[in-house]
């Protein structure tokens, strides 16, 4: 049998971080969530994902940095990331896209865009079903 794809979800709104854990699981996938910047550094050390779906505003390390020290690992450095934030503006897509996330989507989401764009970004990292 296939291994179920484990995604990553960084978010510190608990109700948020359970709606997308649901969303993800009927989806047939595997989610661990963390609330805050150092428990997903610290998870993905140690733990393997296909994909990580990030929020920005976090407690303590913003997703920027998150992404960043993510992307400074040679282990981890060719995970998809998808943030997944309220910040609207031009500015912060661009610091998203710059600090190697693959995709930077708007809160509030729509989940077939949210699912369409994990399928992609599985795809195209190998990782795909």
């Amino acid at each position: 049998m296939l291994r179920k794809k484990r995604i990553l979800v960084v978010e510190d709104e608990e109700s948020l971080l359970k709606l997308e854990t649901i969303l993800l699981t009927v989806r047939g996938f595997e989610v661990i969530g963390v609330f805050t910047g150092k428990m997903a550094i610290d998870k993905i050390g140690v733990e393997e994902f296909d994909l990580v779906l990030l929020d920005i505003m976090l407690p303590d390390i913003d997703g920027f940095e998150v992404c960043r020290q993510i992307r400074k690992d040679p282990r981890t450095t060719a995970i998809p990331i998808i943030m997944l934030t309220g910040k609207k503006s031009q500015f912060d897509h661009d610091r998203g896209v710059l600090c190697g996330a693959n995709a930077y989507l708007v809160k509030p989401f729509k989940s077939a865009i949210i699912i369409d764009e994990i399928n992609r970004q599985l795809a195209l990292s190998g990782a795909g079903a």
